[in-house]
């Protein structure tokens, strides 16, 4: 069990990480900042926090356990404010969703400190954010990806691992630059899609009439374009050159499909979207499978 958990932003994420821990068992109590005071104040009478600290540096002083829920952008700049405080023995670890910028910002700032920290990345979330939003179980059936440095220390690592097991969540490891690549093909990716999509439609007359008449498939594609706009900015030029190349890739094969149909190749055109049903199909059947061996589901936006 940890003693103090320090909250580094009390939004969604950061939030159900309390709420998880406490829940748990595995922390005594939660000092929470955020940027906005009104925000640090709404965690602590929603019981997500437990004391409000007006700052990053207070927040962290005398925990054992620190974690970062701030965009990917605020990473350097809140480590470097906590810098002083940190310890051989403290835990602290992010939940960003890009890993390659994440460790050469907490290089930067945490210099021979930065042993004590794990980046992680729990691949989950809502449509929705705010900490009215912060849920006890967001975590459970979650992948997550650490990305550990050459220099993060054993213990910590071994710490990191612990507590998203114990939080219901299967572990994965790899390097910042392959979690990045991983993640624009499956996640990063599809959210420019579904944006572009509601941009492509917003664009055209009587775009209204048009979304009304939409039905399940429209609403399953784009549910992601309810994601925070902020968050997502951040995300996607964090990670540009991974998803630039996963755009061009994706294009390329719209191209293939749409010269089929240019050509009227009726059977062609089959062969491709078989082979995708097809490996859809098998990739949904393979989920639960996995499911029932480890407490997670398969990887998600």
């Amino acid at each position: 069990m940890f003693e103090q958990l320090g909250l580094i932003g009390c939004g969604l994420m950061g939030g159900s990480f309390a709420l998880a821990l406490k829940k748990a068992g595995l922390v005594k109590r939660v000092v929470g900042y955020s940027k906005s005071p009104s925000t640090t104040e709404r965690a602590r009478q929603l019981g997500v926090i437990d004391v409000e600290a007006p700052s990053a540096l207070l927040a962290a002083a005398g925990a054992d356990i620190v974690l970062l829920a701030v965009p990917v952008a605020a990473t350097e700049a809140t480590l470097k404010s906590i810098k002083h405080l940190v310890t051989p023995r403290m835990l602290i670890m992010d939940v960003g969703s890009t890993k390659t910028d994440v460790v050469q910002a907490a290089r930067s700032a945490l210099r021979d400190q930065i042993g004590s920290f794990v980046p992680a990345h729990p691949i989950t979330g809502k449509e929705v954010a705010g900490v009215e939003h912060a849920d006890a179980d967001l975590y459970v059936g979650s992948q997550v990806v650490l990305t550990p440095t050459e220099r993060t220390l054993t213990v910590q690592l071994q710490q990191a691992r612990e507590v998203w097991q114990a939080l219901g969540c299967q572990v994965h490891s790899m390097s910042p630059e392959a979690h990045d690549a991983t993640l624009a093909t499956v996640s990063h990716l599809p959210h420019l899609l579904a944006f572009a999509m509601m941009q492509s439609v917003l664009s055209q007359p009587q775009a209204d009439a048009t979304l009304a008449l939409a039905g399940p498939g429209f609403r399953d594609f784009t549910r992601i374009a309810a994601s925070d706009p902020k968050i997502w900015r951040d995300i996607l030029l964090a990670n540009r050159e991974q998803v630039l190349t996963q755009s061009r890739q994706f294009r390329q094969a719209l191209q293939n499909l749409e010269q089929l149909m240019e050509q009227d190749d009726g059977q062609a055109l089959q062969d491709r979207l078989t082979l995708a049903s097809a490996a859809r199909a098998h990739w949904r059947m393979a989920a639960p499978q996995m499911a029932a061996a480890t407490p997670s589901d398969s990887l998600g936006s």
